[in-house]
């Protein structure tokens, strides 16, 4: 199902491939992020004014090779095989080892690749990676109360609702409360390394 070579990250799904991102994929990048602004802002933090310029991609992916480096998130593109399209992205991030062996997921589509199950077969592919090739014991998500796509997807992959935390995260530029939802590692629960 995956496999590394020098820290290149790619996993395999039914229809996907899952791996970092490379500054060729600049155009694809901005070109569905740009169709898709209607879309995605009403979900995400506010846009910076050069969001969609080849500086700042530039820094996403260096940023995403420091982070694969370090351990510290694993941020993935969504790459249709059939016909090599740029999809949307996953990232888990916020990796805690230690006591806790957690991390948190986030997640975007382009508005023409929403609602055909894409999304779903990558975050059960990044989950299973998670538990499987990472040891976490859990995964963690957040989106907003009235974001029924985002919900139901999560509940679709696993995820068991967990509460409210409220002004969670700057979504368009406003402190908003989130929902919060977690996938735990079945196997993990009430053990410990402790004899």
């Amino acid at each position: 199902m995956l496999m590394r070579a020098r820290k290149k990250l790619r996993i395999e799904t039914e229809r996907l491939t899952l791996r970092a991102p490379q500054h060729s994929d600049f155009h694809s990048w901005a070109s569905l992020r740009r169709a898709s602004e209607a879309f995605l802002t009403p979900w995400e933090p506010s846009w910076s004014s050069d969001h969609l310029s080849r500086r700042a991609f530039t820094n996403r992916v260096y940023w995403a090779q420091r982070s694969l480096a370090g351990d510290t998130a694993v941020p993935l593109f969504l790459i249709r095989r059939a016909d090599a399209q740029l999809l949307g992205a996953i990232t888990l991030d916020t990796i805690r080892r230690g006591p806790a062996q957690a991390a948190t997921v986030g997640y975007w589509t382009g508005e023409a690749f929403a609602r055909q199950g894409y999304m779903q077969e990558a975050i059960r592919a990044v989950v299973h990676h998670g538990f499987t090739a990472m040891d976490l014991s859990r995964i963690e998500a957040a989106c907003l109360p009235e974001n029924a796509a985002s919900r139901g997807l999560l509940e679709r992959s696993g995820f068991k609702y967990e509460g409210v935390a409220q002004s969670y995260l700057q979504i368009n530029g406003r402190w908003r409360n989130h929902v919060l939802y977690a996938a735990l590692r079945m196997d993990r629960r009430g053990k410990t390394d402790i004899g």
